[in-house]
């Protein structure tokens, strides 16, 4: 007789939701770099490079969670083919950004925040796999939190 299969981990989904987390962080502070940057405060476009640089480099890592996700972590396929895309999507921010071509960048860049927060919203609605702990004490194993007291009682 086999035993059950084991519970999917939960740090990659974790970690997923940690790079999600922070590539939007990241995309806020370009929208204000940029913003503050077409507003006259030139100096501001040193910051806005290197927040891209950031980007970028938090868009690669979570290239590599995201795979994580979909082994060992038994996650659905869509973390890595939208972070795939938010990749190059990036790269072709970058590249039109020291092209100067200011209306492609802007419109990529829309483009680029609308997408880091589609595949934010995704990831944190993900459900996390049950801790193995549950599991072992015999409960459901959902990943809700007991009620205070024990379970509720329904008198007819």
């Amino acid at each position: 007789m086999s035993s059950p299969p084991a519970a999917a981990p939960r740090w990659p989904l974790i970690l997923l939701r940690i790079s999600t987390a922070a590539l939007a962080l990241l995309a806020l502070l370009q929208t204000v770099l940029a913003g503050s940057f077409l507003d006259g405060a030139y100096d501001s476009l040193k910051g806005h490079e290197g927040a891209a640089m950031l980007l970028a480099t938090v868009v690669v890592l979570q290239l590599a969670v995201a795979a994580l996700v979909l082994r060992p972590g038994r996650g659905p396929r869509w973390p890595l083919g939208t972070t795939a895309l938010l990749a190059l999507a990036v790269v072709g921010q970058i590249g039109a950004g020291y092209a100067r071509a200011v209306s492609l960048h802007i419109t990529l860049g829309v483009l680029l925040v609308s997408g880091i927060l589609f595949v934010l919203v995704g990831a944190w609605r993900l459900p996390l796999p049950a801790r193995e702990a549950l599991r072992d004490t015999g409960q459901d194993g959902g990943g809700r939190l007991p009620r205070p007291g024990g379970p509720l009682e329904v008198n007819r």
